[in-house]
């Protein structure tokens, strides 16, 4: 299914060859430039999203692409876990396509779909030094619940933090 919403920007989350080497090397590449991560945590997401790809269930997982002209500039993805939860993750709008509404559009899908999927809860994992996400995230309810020490991660000094959401009956 593809959506057009911004006019410039469209949605997808019809799996296709090559949607998950495009959402890897985004935030490789993103990441690295904005935050200076290194080589490990593109491979992090390569794994992450290697088994998605192979456990994919649609009714239970999903992955949006936002593209424009072609280009990817933002992706978010969810994961069924176990006990009525799921995992939010691979969020990301490229710098070119922030400020116009995609991050909170491609959360608030992520969210419709988890509760279509009747799931009762979602969680993510994040890291301390993205705090417009984590603004985005408790805007709409997100609570954080757990942060862990600051410590070299992925070739940087980093805190991971867990934020969860309760959804409505």
């Amino acid at each position: 299914m593809v959506e057009t919403f911004d006019r410039e920007v469209s949605l997808h989350h019809d799996l296709r060859p090559g949607d998950l080497g495009r959402v890897t090397e985004l935030h490789g590449v993103l990441y690295a430039e904005e935050f200076g991560f290194d080589h490990t945590f593109e491979s992090y997401v390569a794994e992450a999203l290697g088994e998605f790809g192979r456990l994919y269930r649609p009714g239970q997982d999903r992955l949006w692409l936002a593209e424009r002209d072609g280009r990817l500039v933002g992706s978010i993805g969810i994961v069924g876990r176990e006990d009525g939860a799921a995992q939010l993750r691979w969020f990301l709008v490229h710098p070119d396509a922030r400020g116009r509404g995609l991050g909170r559009r491609l959360l608030n899908e992520s969210l419709a779909f988890c509760r279509a999927a009747g799931y009762r809860s979602v969680y993510l994992w994040t890291v301390n030094i993205l705090t417009d996400a984590a603004r985005l995230y408790t805007s709409v309810g997100f609570r954080l619940t757990e942060e862990t020490p600051v410590q070299p991660t992925w070739g940087v000094m980093l805190a991971e933090q867990r934020y969860d959401l309760t959804l409505a009956k």
